[in-house]
């Protein structure tokens, strides 16, 4: 009986309900955005991100890039709103009508935004004070008992309530958890248990396999599956590609390099080598959860040093920019597992525990969707438009078989939800941390490379 090679099951992450997390974050020192860069037209996109738009979203193509756009135009207007009223700031989002809305605690910086032809609404909180409130909330998590403290699947900020969101695990001993009464405003979701070490299941192929060392030495259970996200490039010149950092199965061993392959399924030590990890980041300061995959002239020559990213049946959509996750905006993301999703942003800073394998806690920070994700879609792209907006990072659906029976299972517990990594979050300290070397100026591809 052939073995299927073991997949790397996408990070478990917690469930956020769309329904409960309806406003996004913008960071104090948020950059003020570049002009938005231009969109392929609705008639440019694959059949199959079509299919997946209206069967997601019930969204035609041109409702989808129009959205999108429009969820960046709203993300620019609230960062610089934020940067000159931090004090009244409390949040924006896209509603599910998709109108632009932004929130403030005074009637005064509500005329300036009504003026400015957007929608808003009055707040008792501001943005500032419920971010203090969950600074003091994930140091209440990070004094606890590990048995306690994994229960925690994630925190995030649900402005439109003024409150925060605690996630936790659906155990009975979550049912006794007694949470800080010095933060005020707490929901408490509950979500399967999704504590504990991440799994690896066999199951099929998929778009890359690594392990930590050669091939012909790797047990098929140290053999993972993960998805390649964005085609990039340095300022040197190489080619490069951005996938996730907990893809690596040698990001806290050595010099944290492992090889990446081109799955032969029925000769998995005969699998072609495509390139090599040299950065991975998986929580810590940055927590972020990102590699950079340096490709070799065997990936360069299969098109990878091209703006694209494949999706079902090997069909490619072309990436024309970056963009900031913005509640409410659509989103798509690709993965030889479960093809191209949809979705909407529902929350664009969720802080969740990752365990890894070895039983270590890891804080990731990243953006959620309601998009279906499942395992071995981990570090795949994640799209807005045609914009990279970020790579995969996590899923409550990684076990699941297909994105039916997750969306069946899930559906009392709200949904599919996908935790996401921003791209120009990575795309910073990527090349911040090269330091002037390989990786330098990295920037996503947006222009066919001519050779």
């Amino acid at each position: 009986m052939r073995k299927s090679v073991a997949r790397r099951a996408a990070v478990k992450a917690a469930v956020i309900g769309s329904t409960v997390l309806l406003a996004p974050l913008f960071g104090a020192t948020a950059a003020i955005a570049a002009p938005e860069p231009e969109q392929l037209r609705a008639e440019d996109l694959p059949a199959e991100l079509v299919q997946a738009l209206s069967r997601d979203l019930n969204m035609t193509p041109t409702e989808y890039l129009d959205r999108a756009a429009r969820a960046q135009q709203l993300q620019t207007y609230a960062a610089e709103f934020r940067a000159e009223r931090p004090e009244v700031f409390a949040g924006a989002w896209m509603t599910p009508e998709g109108k632009p809305t932004v929130a403030v605690t005074s009637p005064d910086a509500a005329k300036v935004a009504s003026d400015d032809g957007y929608s808003t609404r009055l707040a008792p909180v501001s943005a500032a004070a419920l971010e203090t409130s969950l600074t003091q909330m994930n140091q209440w998590v990070a004094a606890q008992p590990r048995d306690i403290s994994q229960l925690i699947n994630s925190i995030a900020i649900d402005f439109l309530n003024s409150q925060l969101v605690v996630n936790v695990a659906n155990t009975p001993l979550a049912h006794m958890l007694n949470l800080p009464t010095l933060i005020t405003n707490i929901k408490v979701v509950l979500s399967p248990d999704g504590g504990g070490p991440v799994e690896h299941h066999p199951m099929g192929g998929d778009t890359y396999i690594s392990a930590p060392g050669p091939l012909d030495d790797a047990e098929l259970k140290t053999v993972d599956v993960c998805s390649f996200g964005f085609n990039s490039v340095d300022s040197a010149g190489n080619a490069l590609n951005i996938s996730a950092g907990h893809c690596n199965p040698n990001i806290d061993k050595g010099d944290g390099q492992a090889a990446v392959y081109s799955p032969n399924i029925r000769n998995i030590p005969a699998s072609p080598q495509l390139g090599t990890f040299v950065r991975s980041e998986l929580g810590g300061p940055s927590t972020l959860d990102y590699s950079v995959i340096q490709l070799n002239e065997r990936a360069v020559g299969a098109g990878m040093d091209q703006p694209s990213v494949r999706g079902a049946n090997g069909t490619t959509l072309t990436i024309t920019g970056t963009a900031d996750p913005v509640v409410g905006a659509p989103v798509c993301k690709s993965g030889q597992s479960s093809t191209f999703t949809c979705g909407f942003v529902v929350a664009d800073r969720v802080e969740t525990q990752l365990f890894t394998t070895e039983g270590d806690s890891k804080i990731i920070r990243g953006f959620a969707s309601s998009a279906c994700t499942l395992g071995g879609d981990s570090g795949g792209a994640i799209v807005t438009g045609t914009l990279a907006l970020g790579i995969t990072s996590g899923s409550n659906a990684a076990d699941a078989p297909d994105c039916e029976k997750a969306n069946i299972a899930l559906a009392q517990y709200g949904g599919t939800a996908t935790l996401g990594i921003p791209i120009r979050s990575i795309l910073s300290h990527a090349d911040a941390a090269a330091g002037g070397g390989l990786g330098s100026g990295i920037t996503v591809r947006t222009r066919p490379n001519a050779g």
